[in-house]
């Protein structure tokens, strides 16, 4: 690719699933791929447990803050993942639209918080090796 691809994750509240995948792509991708995250209906806040689930790993996203879904940000990614967010996420022609199936971390023990963060960790690795391909 000639430009950095940019990839948006979207779940409903933007206080869970969108920010540990924002954060760990972010991570892994070491400025080879824009992110953002955004929700259908945002949060007020990121869900403790997971600002707790992403610092076990040194990540810190205690000052990240749930972001409203934009038709501009929709339309400047390159990829579009949803996670649980339904309809609410608009749908514009040439664009790469994932869903992932995931488990909503709301109201969720850390523990449980893990294995979901551990399960978006594998996704990202995989959508960062197909976007950025190492040579």
């Amino acid at each position: 690719m000639t430009t950095t691809p940019e990839v948006l994750f979207v779940c409903v509240h933007n206080a869970g699933r969108s920010q540990m995948a924002a954060a760990l792509l972010h991570q892994r991708a070491a400025g080879r791929v824009t992110v953002r995250s955004a929700g259908s209906e945002p949060a007020d806040s990121i869900n403790p447990a997971v600002t707790e689930a992403m610092t076990e790993l040194g990540i810190d996203i205690s000052r990240e803050f749930p972001k409203p879904l934009t038709d501009d940000a929709v339309r400047s990614a390159d990829v579009v993942v949803t996670m649980g967010c339904g309809d609410a996420c608009p749908v514009y022609p040439g664009k790469r639209y994932l869903n992932w199936e995931l488990d909503d971390p709301a109201g969720q023990p850390v523990e449980r918080v893990r294995v979901i963060r551990d399960d978006i960790d594998r996704r990202v690795r995989q959508l960062l090796a197909d976007l950025v391909p190492v040579t």
